[in-house]
């Protein structure tokens, strides 16, 4: 009887919790089941033989890459020929679409049946990368509904999986809970910092979100600040930046936990990403912003389509939050924004209303489905048949 092989790439923290939550589902099938690629703490804890570290991957910015471009076709090659010789049953591409995209399309050209989990943003900019996709990937999976519906109007198998994060939310947080688990006061307002998880994002938003806490606090001097740090790198940058310039703030820095601080807080100054989707299912009232390289950003401004970049605004094809960009991310735009916010705390705001039936229509069991198309994927090239381990 033989094994079935997995092939797997995650190129950063969001992908590597997706991936967690897919090999956990796929082991519950096929327990013997052999997984190799790149991943990162999450995804290796479930299994998956790391070829190289997942922060290899993990580059922002379209400048940015330029530097590290050498290396990152270097694993691709390396990838290539690993998963040609030891070719698995099917290979997963987790997001990071600049790198995983190319790479399923050699092994497609290779015989190999490719899935992509996430979809690329061609809704949003540069929507001509779906005849690439086309090219590249057997089977497209996505979060949320409004890309599955792009992909079949372009006559591509795709599947709606949901968001897995909208299982693992309750739909009714428990804000007390979470402030005893990190010790945090019961009677002030408490305003999450979510700079980001990346080294660039950090660079960029730590001190305008800092400077925005300062100025929070000089018209409601009961506030409290959390910020959680992605990594003990993070800690300790953002520790010293705090010790160094910010000391004079009540801020509580924790390690990791960010789920809990989101819980915890009354309302959430947040980057631009995937923790705005888990601020939207916690029902924070938030302000997202963002900053970039100013020349990718002249760039970028100019190929984006939609009106949104906030994943609560792009579900409801609405402005529900604040979007604050670039020049504005600053105390004086970011401030009243955050004040706004912390106004709309109360547990019946409209605001948490949209939020609610967001949630409830993100919540697929995304996991299950995902493997459930996996699986058919699979069946409808002959690869999984009585002779495969179950």
């Amino acid at each position: 009887m033989s094994t079935l092989r997995i092939g797997i790439v995650a190129g950063e923290a969001s992908g590597d919790i997706l991936g967690a939550g897919l090999l956990a589902e796929l082991k519950q099938r096929y327990p013997d089941c052999v997984i190799e690629g790149i991943g990162g703490e999450l995804m290796q804890a479930e299994g998956c033989n790391s070829l190289y570290s997942m922060e290899r991957l993990s580059v922002m910015g379209l400048f940015e890459v330029l530097g590290r471009l050498s290396e990152l076709l270097g694993i691709r090659k390396a990838l290539v020929s690993h998963f040609t010789q030891q070719r698995p049953d099917v290979f997963i591409g987790i997001d990071s679409p600049d790198f995983t995209l190319n790479l399923e399309g050699k092994l497609r050209l290779a015989g190999i049946p490719t899935v992509h989990y996430v979809s690329p943003s061609v809704w949003a900019w540069r929507s001509k990368r779906v005849f690439k996709i086309l090219k590249t990937t057997d089977l497209m999976l996505t979060l949320f509904p409004f890309e599955a519906k792009f992909y079949q109007q372009h006559s591509m198998a795709v599947t709606f999986v949901g968001h897995p994060l909208a299982n693992m939310i309750p739909l009714e947080p428990d804000k007390g809970a979470a402030r005893a688990a990190l010790k945090l006061p019961f009677s002030q307002q408490i305003v999450a910092l979510m700079p980001g998880s990346r080294g660039g994002e950090l660079k960029y938003l730590a001190e305008p979100f800092l400077e925005t806490a300062r100025w929070l606090l000089k018209r409601n001097a009961d506030l409290v600040f959390v910020l959680p740090a992605a990594n003990q790198q993070r800690y300790d940058h953002l520790r010293e930046l705090i010790d160094r310039h910010y000391s004079d703030l009540p801020i509580v820095l924790t390690l990791k936990r960010s789920r809990e601080v989101l819980t915890a807080a009354d309302a959430v100054l947040i980057a631009s990403g995937t923790a705005t989707l888990e601020a939207m299912l916690l029902k924070k009232p938030m302000v997202v912003a963002y900053r970039m390289a100013s020349l990718t950003y002249k760039i970028l401004s100019r190929l984006v389509k939609s009106p949104y970049i906030s994943l609560p605004n792009l579900l409801a094809d609405a402005p529900l939050v604040p979007e604050i960009l670039q020049n504005d991310v600053r105390p004086e735009v970011l401030g009243p924004a955050m004040e706004q916010a912390l106004l709309e705390s109360g547990s019946q705001s409209e605001l948490k209303q949209r939020f609610y039936a967001i949630h409830q229509q993100l919540r697929q069991d995304a996991n299950k489905k995902a493997v459930d198309a996996i699986e058919q994927l699979l069946l409808s090239r002959g690869k999984l048949s009585d002779d495969v381990d179950v």
